[in-house]
């Protein structure tokens, strides 16, 4: 997934850029499921048109609800780490944005549970020096990886660079 190259600052480069996993969408494709079911089962033993109408306006209400909205939800919320910052994105028409300088994280921590094991996917743990203290991003996919990639990047902040472009001068 590409992060808005306009968003970036001269020399900024994104290290990794992620959404939520799609495992996030397995209720609303379920709920999708048995709306349609008990909308045809509906329309099958009721002769009323009256409550067809009914129907089908509570129907359209509760997949707004329950399935257009976590699908937007999850198509529009990014989750992006670059070798300056943290950037966290989302909305489709009024956005949201949250924004965390890689040198006040003090830590990035996951974690795995059995269904995330499953789905290849865990939550990442972003800790740093604010009042809020830890962001939890949910379904990261591969987040180990992700948390692997982050950490090397801290490291290299605190390092003042990769180790191989560093020169020793003996001080």
């Amino acid at each position: 997934m590409a992060f808005p190259t306009k968003l970036l600052n001269d020399g900024e480069r994104v290290v990794v850029s992620t959404r939520t996993h799609p495992k996030a969408l397995v209720l609303p494709v379920v709920v999708l499921v048995l709306l349609a079911a008990a909308v045809t089962w509906l329309g099958t033993v009721s002769d009323s048109t009256g409550l067809g109408l009914a129907a089908g306006l509570v129907a359209a209400a509760i997949a707004v609800w329950f399935v257009l909205r976590p699908f937007l939800d999850w198509l529009t919320t990014t989750y992006t780490f670059t070798n300056r910052r943290f950037i966290k994105r989302s909305g489709l028409i009024a956005k949201e944005g949250r924004t965390i300088p890689l040198n006040r994280i003090s830590g990035v921590d996951f974690e795995i549970g059995v269904v995330d094991r499953l789905f290849g996917c865990g939550t990442l743990i972003v800790s740093d020096a604010s009042t809020n203290g830890r962001v939890l991003l949910s379904d990261i996919p591969r987040v180990e990886q992700v948390q692997l990639r982050v950490a090397e990047e801290l490291h290299t902040l605190s390092t003042g660079g990769p180790a191989a472009e560093r020169v020793d001068d003996g001080t």
